[in-house]
């Protein structure tokens, strides 16, 4: 033993200076270079990869300018905006809201897209419509109007009380092909954001970088903004003004640091900006310094050990097997020869077969959760998080998994479950979680009795999706639809639901999967709304074109306002049951009845701004549209204007100190609304709501935003088109209908409406034909 350990003593002394002179050696040559030319070559790197992110910076925002000059230049910004009335087309400024929010997600260091009007209106959208009245604010945005620049970068105050704080932006004219431009987009800059892609300029988080204006050296962006930070920022400015040029770089002491200094200019529209960056050149060279030294020490340090070691390294080479005995055993480490005790070996053996049985085990438990994981992977599969894989890289992963997906064609199937609502007493609100579970487990049961490969997605809300994997060569359409009618039967008779079901279309591969399901999930906008059982085939469906008008009830859509104008709860309820009956009794698909009611929710919240109310105030800004969009049964749409519109507007309504006037109000338009056809005047109208004419004049302007006169015209004019629309009577009879003679109706029809009524009726026969 002694001889052995010698012997390994020895190569050990060996091996450890052997590997520590190389280190010695390549760590004094990299020391020796950090001389000048080391600190050049590192200087001038900095300085190229400077001017790269420089070119990045311009790059974001000249990208910026480019977009914006695309949206200026987009139809929807043209000149009918200068007389368009915003209050009555609601949705061109909903439509300018939307347009707003896309240009902001589009450009990545925006902090704020507007658009200012100075039309018949002085209109902002922040990006919500607004009417300006404050004229500080008007004249703000007008001075921007006078410059003769289309297009240019200036600093504007978000609030015009606070005019010391102010952001940077972009200010492009509307129209853009308008010699005289009556509004303009302005892009304010997020200082964050800009002040982060400020500091890339500096790329080891020391330093100073700002942007500052061409010519005048105004500071327009800064990234920091602390007040030692300005100082050294104010004598980098001075310094580089003096020394002038588009570009260049210079080494800078402030603080007994030297520092290296590049400044270059961005090329912008109107204008010209200078970019400085200030790096110190003890940062970028420190690195190198210290890892020569470091080299050294180690090496060193290395050597020194290698001596220590080399005493033990014979007595000690034992000791691994000794540590991997105790180790594997749990018991003391051996002692003595070995002949005193058993074969170490076998015991080795002994305890790696006990540990393979324990990995054995934890394998079998990690296949019994291998269920889990491969629904985790379908749900991100269907969904299209996995669109970065290519199709092998899909394959590969569904073979570790255990699918056959070879020589396979893919059919997804999407299922709802409708009638939740209709179950009232039996599942309470919330449950829907569980009842798709047990949907779930009977579609995966009766699906894997007549299919090889089929997996269920469970999205727990009363929806599930079925991945299959057929042979590729023959049709299963068959098979899938009498599949469709089991599953239908079983979960009409345990669970008492309804089963809407659409069979998508048959797929080669596995990346046109995500695709082919959402196709699937939409056909079931096709479907009849009420609640029934249906199949639809996705591969077979063909959506023809209607050869009749969609039927919207026009009438009880007015009742409705009506009703939720007056405070009458019930009566609105039942009419809107009503309204959604009348859109169910043409046999109206799923899209459509969902476009009905969406459009009667624009119509309320209309009417409910038009009383004076903020719908984001009453409702809590809660997103309504989306709300309402997600609703797939009758009875649960009822529910939800009940609880969701109908209450929480009543109960701000009864809040309202001015709550018996608009009462007074809402009567007068009752009783107008039931004897329009009638001569009514202000005085007959004032006796029966029980107030002065005067009074109700005024009361009738304040709520409603029209005059007396100008509603009972209106009012007239729409019972007259509708009569023209809709019935065959004579221009003659119509006239006497909504309250006026026969050449008086033809005169006041023509203003309002801006033809004939006879040349009306000829238009709206063309538009049904």
């Amino acid at each position: 033993m002694m001889v052995k350990g010698r012997f390994f003593r020895n190569s050990l002394i060996l091996i450890l200076v052997i590997s520590s002179i190389p280190g010695i050696i390549v760590g004094g040559i990299i020391y020796g270079m950090t001389g000048d030319w080391l600190e050049n070559a590192l200087l001038q790197l900095h300085k190229n990869q400077i001017l790269q992110r420089a070119a990045n910076i311009d790059d974001q925002f000249s990208y910026m300018e480019t977009s914006l000059a695309h949206w200026a230049f987009d139809p929807k910004f043209n000149s009918n905006l200068y007389e368009t009335n915003f209050y009555r087309d609601f949705e061109i400024a909903r439509d300018i809201t939307k347009t707003l929010n896309i240009m902001l997600g589009s450009t990545p260091i925006a902090k704020q897209v507007e658009l200012f009007l100075n039309g018949t209106q002085t209109i902002r959208f922040y990006p919500e419509y607004d009417v300006i009245t404050n004229e500080q604010t008007i004249a703000a945005y007008n001075q921007f109007l006078a410059q003769d620049n289309l297009v240019f970068w200036t600093t504007l105050a978000p609030d015009p009380n606070f005019p010391d704080k102010k952001d940077l932006t972009l200010v492009h004219k509307i129209p853009g092909v308008d010699m005289h431009p009556f509004g303009a987009l302005f892009v304010r800059i997020n200082e964050e954001k800009a002040t982060n892609l400020l500091k890339t300029l500096t790329p080891y988080n020391v330093g100073e970088t700002f942007v500052m204006q061409g010519g005048g050296g105004n500071v327009l962006l800064s990234s920091s903004k602390e007040p030692k930070s300005i100082a050294f920022d104010e004598a980098l400015k001075s310094e580089v003004l003096h020394r002038g040029g588009k570009s260049g770089s210079f080494l800078y002491e402030s603080n007994k640091s030297m520092y290296t200094v590049s400044y270059g200019t961005f090329q912008r529209v109107g204008t010209e900006w200078s970019y400085v960056s200030a790096s110190p050149i003890s940062v970028i060279t420190k690195p190198v310094d210290f890892i020569s030294k470091l080299i050294l020490s180690v090496s060193f340090a290395a050597l020194l050990l290698a001596i220590v070691l080399s005493w033990f390294a014979s007595r000690r080479i034992y000791s691994p097997i000794d540590r991997l005995v105790t180790i594997l055993t749990g018991s003391r480490p051996l002692t003595g020869s070995i002949g005193e005790h058993h074969d170490e070996f076998k015991l080795i053996e002994k305890e790696w077969l006990h540990l393979w049985r324990e990995s054995t085990t934890l394998q079998n438990k990690l296949e019994q959760q291998l269920s889990h994981v491969k629904e985790g992977f379908l749900l991100q599969l269907v969904q299209g998080f996995l669109y970065a894989y290519s199709e092998e890289d899909l394959r590969e992963r569904m073979r570790n998994y255990g699918w056959v997906v070879d020589d396979r064609q893919f059919v997804v199937m999407h299922i709802h479950l409708t009638g939740f609502a209709n179950l009232e007493g039996r599942f309470a609100q919330g449950d829907e979680g569980l009842i798709t579970f047990a949907a779930a487990n009977i579609i995966e049961e009766l699906s894997k009795n007549r299919l090889e490969q089929v997996d269920v997605i469970n999205f727990h809300d009363l929806s599930m999706g079925l991945l299959i994997m057929l042979p590729s060569k023959p049709s299963f359409e068959t098979e899938l639809h009498e599949l469709s009618d089991e599953l239908i039967q079983a979960i009409n008779r345990v669970l008492k639901l309804q089963v809407s079901i659409s069979i998508g279309k048959p797929s080669a591969t596995i990346v046109q999967i995500p695709s082919f399901y959402e196709e699937a999930k939409q056909a079931l906008s096709y479907r009849n709304f009420e609640n029934e059982n249906q199949i639809i085939n996705l591969d077979s469906l063909k959506v023809e074109e209607e050869t009749t008008e969609l039927y919207y009830p026009f009438v009880l859509e007015r009742e409705v306002i009506q009703m939720i104008r007056t405070g009458q709860k019930q009566e609105a309820m039942s009419l809107i049951t009503s309204f959604l009956e009348a859109l169910l009794g043409r046999g109206a698909k799923e899209i459509d009845v969902q476009q009905g009611m969406l459009q009667l929710l624009g119509s309320i919240l209309h009417a409910i701004r038009h009383l004076g109310m903020d719908p984001n105030r009453v409702f809590r800004s809660a997103n309504l549209y989306e709300q309402l969009a997600q609703i797939r049964e009758p009875r649960k749409m009822l529910n939800w204007f009940d609880q969701k519109i109908i209450h929480p507007f009543i109960q701000e309504l009864e809040s309202r100190s001015d709550v018996h006037l608009k009462k007074v109000v809402e009567t007068a338009m009752v009783y107008l609304q039931n004897h329009y056809m009638k001569e009514i005047s202000l005085d007959s109208c004032a006796d029966h709501t029980g107030v002065n004419a005067v009074a109700l004049s005024k009361s009738f302007k304040q709520v409603t935003g029209t005059n007396f006169i100008d509603y009972l015209t209106e009012l007239r004019m729409e019972k007259a088109k509708e009569l023209l629309r809709e019935t065959e009577q004579k221009i003659n009879d119509v006239a006497v209908k909504v309250g006026y003679q026969h050449s008086y109706f033809n005169r006041i029809f023509k203003k309002h409406v801006g033809v004939t009524p006879s040349h009306y009726r000829e238009m709206s026969r063309e538009i049904h034909t």
